[in-house]
């Protein structure tokens, strides 16, 4: 069986929000392509879409959807069920134990659409699960408290149901949050200094990570091994500025840059405002 595994060197902390809020008037409905499910976010999600092998059970469908706005970050997870079909109760506690921040004395039950869910208060936000024939679902926003108006628009705009109105979102980076003037943030984020983490009040916090997929070329010729990138994890929640420290031939350095663009994370702070923080990644590439 062939996999790839990815190990990110960082410290992964909470980040409270700061700054005025982005108007979720502004916000616009997304989709992907043949899902029934739409959702309103604040910006063009970065997608990943890709088929993951589970032992004897076969290959699953995974999408992974993110988006970022002025201190909140947005994330939507979908999982093709295979059967046997795993329950909401079996989905929910699996997810829930690897969310440090979740206080499961908050759980909840809920309905969107007819589909039964299930909800639960983060540290600094909320995450609701569902189960509808054969896809499992899960909806996060974190960065803000649960009665804030952008976490409240974001869950009261699941559907679901297909849109056909929604936007249909094509796996890639998507598009970066834009401050506005108002908000006391810089407009171009190539002005703002980056900081090392040992200069921020508050690090990075992962939302989403994508894993590099191996090409067919790097297959044939075998290749193993770490590609390692420095880059910016911008305040506007965007990764650029990409530098290679050790890169992979056949496709593989390219492969885990288009990774790592795709990431979605809740910006570092300094003195209450976010900021854009250095950060280095590692990508394993192993064939066995």
């Amino acid at each position: 069986m062939k996999r790839i595994f990815l190990r990110v060197s960082m410290l992964m902390l909470i980040v409270s929000s700061a700054g005025a809020q982005t108007d979720p008037s502004d916000w616009h409905r997304y989709t992907v392509k043949g899902e029934q499910f739409s959702v309103a976010l604040p910006t063009l999600p970065a997608m990943d879409y890709r088929k993951v092998r589970l032992g004897l059970r076969g290959e699953r469908l995974e999408i992974s959807m993110g988006s970022y706005g002025n201190g909140v970050v947005y994330t939507v997870f979908v999982f093709e069920n295979l059967r046997p079909r795993q329950s909401l109760d079996s989905f929910s506690d699996e997810i829930s134990r690897s969310l440090k921040t979740l206080d499961r004395k908050t759980e909840r039950k809920l309905s969107v659409d007819g589909v039964d869910g299930k909800a639960f208060s983060l540290a600094d936000g909320v995450v609701q699960f569902f189960a509808k024939g054969d896809r499992l679902f899960q909806f996060m926003a974190f960065g803000a408290p649960a009665d804030d108006r952008r976490v409240e628009e974001f869950f009261s705009s699941v559907s679901l149901r297909r849109n056909k109105d929604a936007v249909e979102v094509s796996d890639g980076p998507g598009e970066p949050y834009e401050p506005s003037a108002e908000a006391g943030a810089s407009t171009s984020v190539a002005d703002q200094h980056a900081f090392v983490g040992k200069e921020v009040n508050r690090k990075v916090r992962i939302a989403m990570k994508p894993e590099p997929s191996y090409t067919e070329s790097a297959r044939q010729h075998m290749v193993t091994g770490t590609v390692v990138i420095k880059c910016v994890f911008s305040s506007n929640g965007s990764v650029n500025n990409i530098r290679v420290v050790s890169g992979l031939p056949d496709g593989l350095t390219e492969k885990a840059i288009a990774a790592a663009k795709k990431i979605k994370f809740l910006p570092a702070m300094k003195d209450g405002k976010h900021v854009s923080m250095w950060i280095q990644l590692e990508y394993n590439f192993n064939l066995y």
